[in-house]
């Protein structure tokens, strides 16, 4: 998915609650909610709190998309810490 201009500064904010498990078969249906929240001019934010269990697949949709197509709140410290391994925006 493509930034569609939102600045993460200026948009107001929208909370997408993520929980349970994010795999793979999950992560069409969240793209579309980061991109209808896009295309609403809101700079979507998953509340992780809640989650998990992950995959590979999510682990990646989470480390390409932070800070660029979405923010991160309340993320678990083992998610924290495989974003970081994975050289995910927090590693810098």
């Amino acid at each position: 998915m493509k930034s569609r201009g939102t600045s993460p500064t200026l948009a107001p904010h929208v909370t997408i609650h993520v929980s349970g498990k994010l795999f793979e078969g999950h992560l069409a249906y969240l793209d579309q909610l980061v991109q209808s929240a896009a295309e609403c001019q809101l700079w979507p934010q998953l509340d992780l709190r809640h989650l998990e269990e992950l995959d590979r697949a999510g682990l990646l949709y989470l480390v390409a998309g932070e800070n660029r197509d979405f923010g991160i709140v309340s993320c678990p410290d083992f998610v924290r810490e495989w974003i970081e391994h994975e050289g995910g925006p927090a590693a810098a």
